[in-house]
Parts: C-alpha cells; structure tokens; sequence
C-alpha cells in the first residue's frame, strides 16, 4: 500500500476532520482504495455503524467520503465526556466499562496495542490510509500518554502534513512554534505545511512561506480557502443565532453533554427556519417549538435545567402549548424519573414530569441503525442510550417497539437522526407553521458538500 497519510494541526478544530473527508473523496475519485483512521476520538457526537458498533462521527462521515462502509476500526477509541474529569471509553465500537473507571494514564497500556491492531488491519486491506491526530502534537503534557498523535504517525511511517487555521490569526507562529515543539525524530514525519480556512487576497501572504521554510526546512504545500459547507462538526456546535422576524424560530437547549447535536444541522440549513441554541437562563417565548437532545449524563444535564431556570421555563413553555420534542437522553429527562442504579452518570434524579415514563439506566448499552414507522412511512435513524424507559397510561405510542411516546404537546423519542429524513422534517416544520418545502434527503445534501469540498484538494495547490 501507499504510504498512509496523516493530516495534524496546530490546535483543535484546525481543520482536521475536515480536511481528512475531502482527502479520502479525492483520492476515491482516483479509484484509490482509501479507508479513514483517528486512532482515539473526543467527541459526544457519535455515529452507529451497520454493525451497531459506535465511533465518531467524524469518522463515520470520512467513511462515507472514501465509499467504504463505516468500521470500529476506523475509530478504534472514542472517549465521551460525561462530568469535568470522566469520560466513558468505547472501544472497537463498544462501551469498557472497565477501562472508562481507570485513571487516564493507566489507560494508554490497554489501549495502544489496540490502537495498533485496527491501524495494521486497516493497512492491510486498502491501498491508503488517512490519518487524523487529535488536538495538536505539541501538547508537552499528554506525550507520554500519545496513542493518537506522532506515536502512531511513527507507528506506520506516516506522512504528517501540519494544519493551522488562518483565519483565527497567528498561522506562521501556530506552524512554527508547533514544528519547534517536536522531537527532532518526530520533526521529519512532517512533510509540508499546509494554511486552511483562507479567505482574501493570496498575495498579502508576502514572502511568509519563504519565511517559514528558511527556518523549518518545510514547504507550505496548500492554501486551502475557506468555503461553507453542511457537513457536520465533529464534537462542537459553533452555530449561533438569533430569533428572526417571519421565520420559524426553535429553540436547541444546549446543556452540558449535549451529545449528537450534528442531527439539528437540516433543521438549521432550511429557508425560514431558525435554529437557536440556548446555553444559558433565556426566556423561551415566542420560539414555534423547543428542542431537547440526547446528552451523555442526562442527570447533569437536567440539575443544570434547574439551576439555571431554564426547566421552568420549559415548564411554562409547555403549558402555553408551545410543542416539546425530547431526543434520547432529551426523552429520559421530560419523564418522571431517572433511576441509575449501576451509578453509571450522577445518581438518581426526579425529571421534568412532562412525559408520564420513567427511565432506568443498564450497563448494557443499545446501539443500532433503525428503520421506524411513523405515520405510515419508513424513516433511518440510529439508537445510542443506557436508558430502559417504561410508558405509563398517559401518553401514547407516537413511535413503535419502545422508541416514542407523546402526551399533549410534548414529546419524546429514542431514535436520533429524524430529521435527516425529508418527510418527517417537512411534516415536523409544517405543524408549526412553515411553508416551505425540504430540498430533500439530507444525505443528499451531504454528499454533494462532501464533494464539493473534495475539489479543494487540487485547487490548493497540494499535489497528492
């Protein structure tokens, strides 16, 4: 095989995620045989293979780039943060329940020969590899404990292209002060540099390349421009917005360990549709509906409700008849109760009470692609909870086999990725008021983007 390819960046969300899923689609537009790697991911943003193995949706989404079917081995280690200093770690697509309760240092034993052999496997079956680190290789204070950076560009003799985001300021410093961190084993890894997220006049970079090759030996092999796209964040929500005057303004409560918060972007592409994202105390009148997503320690997620006044306001919202739709961890905390007996998140909780189910959490962790019926129509989506959620007699079944309920105006299911489906997001917009009419799939509009943007690969001058 070709010798694999690793994009790393000077910082977090430099560009990485992004520039892996342009490269795998470039390449597989050249009839190479190309599989994504990121040997241990952060991320509450998380995908469900066909196989019912969970890994980062990054990685998911550079599957689909290369057009090969999304694996664990892809992602061989995701860690999802679930309280300031915990994270549960799924390996090879499951929860270890077992490794998550160990500190972080004395998890890296276990992990890397793991890390190794999906690396290997991936190796042997495709003709090139790409890889993406994980924030940024000079991190002095986590080298020791490496198993997603140089450690594994090592590993496999990659070729490392160092990535700095232009657009914050600061590139030529990032760069070279990046380069300057490393060993100088590790120093020859790097083979170009490359300048993402560029906007403006290419001659105002002067001579800074020249600059920085003087003094590192290396070229800056790619100007890569900044574009929008509809593709999805790999562990953040960076969209902001406002409510807008004749639009359908929804309100996203955004509370600590929201977890899959990429399944609101067809929501927030849609014409007069305005997504909102509430992190803090906001008074929710005047929004058509309010949203609740999954979240990774549910009962964090509801205390901070709480405390912030926004279950109140929810509350309010509710019984003005404003619609309430709760996704996952969002269904578990409108019911009554949250039970935890395996101490598996913060305890015991009573919930919001908007939904008469209760919920108990298992070690035993659900994750599979679904196809559900609603309404008569076939809709895709994927389950990731703990939660075992028991209805009582007053709400109704608004989704089969223990997947959805509904009472009054509020709502709750367990099926994430809905509005990935034309028809319901058409049906959810049009009982709120909407007039308009979805351009259709989602993964429609994500595969052109997906694309769209591998085009940029060529045009940034990076011959590869």
């Amino acid at each position: 095989m070709a010798t694999p390819l690793m994009i790393m960046g000077c910082t977090s969300d430099a560009g990485k995620s992004f520039l892996v899923t342009a490269l795998c689609r470039h390449l597989a537009n050249r009839g190479v045989r190309v599989a994504p790697f990121k040997a241990q991911n952060m991320s509450n943003n998380a995908a469900v293979t066909p196989d019912g193995a969970e890994i980062g949706r990054a990685q998911y989404l550079q599957a689909l780039a290369a057009r090969v079917t999304p694996q664990a081995r892809m992602n061989p280690v995701l860690l999802k943060p679930s309280a300031e200093t915990d994270s549960q770690v799924i390996v090879l697509g499951r929860a270890d329940l077992a490794i998550s309760a160990l500190p972080w240092l004395e998890r890296q034993p276990r992990l890397w020969p793991i890390v190794q052999e999906a690396l290997s496997s991936l190796m042997q079956d495709y003709d090139q590899v790409v890889i993406e680190g994980g924030g940024s290789p000079a991190e002095i204070n986590l080298r020791a404990s490496d198993i997603v950076n140089m450690r594994v560009a090592q590993e496999c003799q990659a070729d490392v292209y160092l990535v700095a985001d232009i657009d914050r300021g600061g590139a030529f410093a990032h760069l070279l002060g990046t380069w300057q961190c490393l060993d100088a084993v590790d120093q020859a890894r790097i083979k170009g540099f490359i300048l993402n997220k560029f906007r403006g006049d290419a001659a105002l970079l002067g001579n800074a390349m020249d600059w920085l090759q003087e003094r590192t030996g290396i070229a800056t092999v790619a100007l890569v421009p900044m574009v929008r796209h509809a593709l999805p964040e790999e562990d953040a929500l960076h969209h902001h917005a406002a409510p807008q005057p004749q639009h359908i303004n929804l309100a996203l409560l955004v509370y600590p360990y929201a977890s899959n918060l990429e399944e609101f972007d067809p929501l927030i592409h849609e014409p007069g549709v305005t997504v909102v994202p509430i992190r803090d105390f906001a008074r929710l009148d005047g929004y058509h509906a309010i949203l609740l997503p999954g979240s990774k320690n549910t009962v964090a997620s509801l205390r901070y409700l709480r405390q912030s006044g926004l279950a109140a306001e929810v509350h309010r919202a509710a019984q003005r008849g404003i619609p309430v739709l709760g996704i996952c961890g969002g269904l578990q905390l409108l019911g009554h109760r949250i039970d935890d007996p395996h101490h598996l998140e913060s305890g015991d909780c009573a919930g919001l009470g908007l939904l008469d189910v209760a919920t108990t959490l298992v070690p035993d962790k659900t994750t599979r692609q679904r196809q559900v019926l609603w309404r008569g129509v076939l809709l895709q989506g994927y389950e990731i909870h703990h939660g075992q959620t028991q209805a009582g007699p007053a709400v109704q079944v608004c989704v089969a086999d223990d997947l959805g309920w509904s009472q009054d105006n509020v709502s709750g299911v367990y099926v994430h990725g809905l509005f990935e489906n034309a028809v319901y997001r058409q049906q959810f917009l049009a009982q709120l008021g909407w007039e308009g009419q979805t351009a259709g799939e989602w993964s429609a509009t994500v595969e052109a983007d997906i694309e769209r943007v591998a085009q940029l690969i060529p045009a940034s001058g990076w011959h590869v």
